[in-house]
């Protein structure tokens, strides 16, 4: 059941910013003014709850990453991530709506794969993105 729960929650949260990504390269100005206006404070948010629960501890381990036998010293890949798409992403050359429906497309594969499954023609994300294991290196 926890599965079935965690990859619907994955799907929102895809779903919601493929939906951002799209208004932000096919909108007008007058949507693009209202959805930042109404967006913006909501993602900010997100962003400095995310990254409190990964501050460094007294002795500079990062207390979401770290477990009992292995000790994740700050920054971890998550403040790492904020500040490539945050601070440094700002000074990179902005991003064609190619290059973001490549990435969108290749979050949606599963390693081994050649065929379009079902999760990519109806807009549903895998589990897995093959770059990357999931959280504590296991693949679901």
């Amino acid at each position: 059941m926890d599965q079935v729960l965690g990859q619907v929650l994955r799907n929102a949260v895809w779903e919601r910013l493929d939906m951002l990504s799209d208004l932000a390269t096919r909108a007008d100005a007058q949507s693009l003014v209202s959805v930042a206006r109404s967006e913006l404070p909501r993602l900010t948010e997100g962003w400095r709850a995310m990254l409190q629960a990964h501050e460094p501890d007294e002795r500079g381990d990062c207390p979401t990453c770290s477990t009992r036998w292995h000790r994740c010293k700050a920054p971890c890949s998550v403040w790492q991530v904020a500040h490539e798409h945050l601070v440094a992403g700002g000074l990179a050359p902005q991003h064609t709506v190619a290059a973001q429906d490549h990435r969108r497309e290749a979050r949606r594969r599963v390693p081994g794969q050649t065929r379009v499954s079902a999760a990519e023609t109806t807009g549903r994300h895998a589990l897995v993105n093959p770059r990357r294991p999931a959280i504590g290196g296991v693949h679901a």
